[in-house]
């Protein structure tokens, strides 16, 4: 049979080196990453955004006629419905936020509209408003 005059003999002890720890041993056969990053690259490819709607003159016209009810009301602090878009900061696109805010000011100088808890929405980025909920 194969190996018979060598399978029962004892593993060989080296007189020169001393025997490898078990965990540097076990160093030996970890996984190697060739391509540190690339897990985190695909991720982000796949990771998907929305596109910016870009309203027409009819949508805009109506969002105008929203943004003065809002502006004729604002010492009452009218509370809103908004969606707008927050643009990504890593790639092409973003997301649409839907929120419930109290309107504290409208900066028509800015474009922007400002909220009663500081955040601020610019008036290019806001796809709808309802106003009066």
């Amino acid at each position: 049979m194969k190996y018979d005059d060598i399978i029962n003999l004892p593993r060989p002890v080296s007189k020169k080196h001393k025997p490898m720890a078990r965990i540097d041993r076990a160093a030996q056969f970890a996984p190697f990453k060739a391509l540190v990053g690339l897990d985190d690259e695909v991720d982000e490819a796949a990771r998907l955004v929305d596109e910016r709607i870009e309203l027409d003159e009819n949508e805009k016209e109506l969002l105008n006629e929203k943004l003065l009810i809002i502006a004729e009301n604002i010492s009452e602090r009218p509370l809103v419905r908004i969606t707008y878009f927050v643009p990504d900061s890593r790639k092409e696109g973003g997301r649409y936020v839907k929120d419930n805010a109290s309107v504290k000011k409208l900066d028509t100088i800015k474009k922007t509209i400002i909220f009663t808890d500081g955040r601020t929405v610019h008036m290019n980025d806001i796809l709808s408003v309802e106003v009066g909920l």
